[in-house]
């Protein structure tokens, strides 16, 4: 008998759980910081309790992947559930980028470095969550097309408050050739204040509006500029304006105060959600668009943005969510941004979509530990005129070829800092990875595209 009560409350704990409200979600996504520069990852020098608080609360995902080693393609993975090269995006927009728009079946060099952004023809997460009932805002860093027609209003988010371009400065929010990147909505915008504080305001205000028992779940997006460049203090108005010979100038310290304001922030929203007392039933994820640059630490693994060793894209990931998730919990399953959008389609009680099949997969099972990590590859590209890299991980195995120079085959598990070559031990394992890296770039190239970013 009591086998059979225990069997039937599980059963109803099953069906409320099936059919509970969905959560709000909530992903905080930082520029260029480094695997290391939380607490929670080993760092020392930068205090990020409320950061730290997520992990301590929730699950850290141990071998987790930026979608690329940039800041736009990650976010295009993000947005779409699909790897970036199916849109054409391999690179960030800005100054630095190769781009072409096709026209008339050919392919013309597009010669405005602001003229592109994410093809209206993709469906990104706040669309889908939108749809499904769901409040939606972002702010902070867009860098998905600085134009109008690319703007967060017009691609699901009912609200939007931030910076369209890859970077500005901090304080007058224009980049260095004086294009002015501030919009509220699409309303460009003169406001005097540093531009991490305005986000976690604008992050916290949608909280305190949108946020509470029985109104719509919310979707909150927070890309933060922190920490990329220009390195520029929080509480220093007085700091020189970025230019283009300034820009990449700082320090550890400058780098430690600017994330520690992130931290800031996301003390701010957790002190929200607790005020209305939603916290248990919001799904929090944070995580970085790619590994961190000078300033930053990406211990223990090697190299940095730009790259496709290790500290150019393991990143890391925290996914909070106390109604659901584990306290404290680990999980080493090898995951990728892109799986964010699935997770929080899932999350939502929503269908995965059939017309454009999601390339990331959900993580709440792993997340649970109910799940053994998925039998995939997961790889990246970088294929510009001046930088040739291609890299798969598949299982505890990483094939990396770095401009054709040789074949390099690393042991995650036993040498997560990529320093020993076992390519020529393991011939085989290399011919097998380089034949499905083969397989899916032949995959990418033939998804039709109308625009090239490199």
């Amino acid at each position: 008998m009591k086998n059979l009560r225990a069997a039937f409350l599980l059963s109803m704990l099953a069906a409320a759980a099936l059919h509970a409200a969905p959560p709000n979600i909530i992903f905080i996504l930082v520029d260029d910081m480094g695997y290391g520069d939380l607490g929670c990852t080993g760092a020392k020098d930068i205090r990020t309790p409320h950061i730290d608080r997520l992990a301590a609360e929730g699950v850290k995902f141990t071998d987790f992947y930026s979608n690329a080693p940039v800041c736009t393609p990650t976010r295009v993975g993000f947005m779409t559930g699909r790897w970036q090269q199916r849109t054409g995006i391999e690179f960030a927009f800005g100054y630095q980028v190769e781009q072409w728009r096709k026209v008339g079946g050919e392919w013309v060099p597009e010669p405005d470095v602001h003229g592109l952004g994410l093809p209206a023809g993709e469906t990104t997460i706040a669309q889908r969550l939108k749809t499904a009932g769901y409040t939606t805002g972002a702010f902070g860093k867009w860098h998905l097309g600085h134009k109008d027609e690319y703007n967060p209003l017009h691609r699901g988010f009912d609200e939007y408050f931030g910076e369209l371009l890859g970077h500005a400065d901090f304080y007058r929010h224009t980049y260095f050739d004086g294009t002015h990147a501030l919009r509220d909505g699409l309303q460009p915008v003169q406001m005097e204040g540093y531009f991490t504080d305005l986000v976690n305001e604008r992050a916290a205000r949608f909280i305190r509006q949108h946020g509470g028992r029985g109104k719509k779940p919310f979707f909150l997006y927070v890309p933060h500029l922190a920490v990329h460049a220009p390195f520029q203090p929080p509480d220093a108005p007085q700091t020189p304006m970025v230019t283009k010979a300034n820009m990449l100038t700082g320090s550890r310290a400058i780098y430690q105060a600017m994330l520690e304001r992130v931290d800031d922030g996301v003390g701010m929203i957790l002190a929200e959600l607790e005020a209305r007392g939603i916290a248990d039933d919001t799904l929090i994820v944070f995580s970085s668009d790619n590994g961190g640059e000078r300033w930053a630490s990406n211990a223990p693994f090697f190299h940095h943005k730009a790259t496709l060793w290790e500290g150019g894209i393991r990143v890391p990931c925290l996914m909070r969510w106390p109604a659901r998730l584990p306290k404290a919990a680990t999980c080493a399953a090898p995951a990728i941004t892109m799986d964010l959008h699935a997770t929080f389609l899932k999350a939502a009680g929503q269908p995965l979509p059939g017309d454009k099949p999601l390339d990331g997969v959900d993580l709440l099972p792993l997340a649970l530990g109910q799940a053994p990590a998925p039998d995939r590859s997961l790889c990246w590209r970088m294929d510009r005129s001046n930088r040739k890299m291609k890299a798969i991980r598949h299982g505890r195995w990483k094939y990396i070829n770095d401009g054709n120079t040789m074949d390099l085959l690393f042991d995650l598990k036993d040498d997560p800092g990529e320093r020993v070559n076992l390519g020529y031990q393991h011939p085989e394992i290399v011919t097998g990875l380089k034949a499905r890296l083969a397989r899916w770039e032949a995959e990418m190239d033939a998804t039709e595209k109308e625009i090239k970013v490199r």
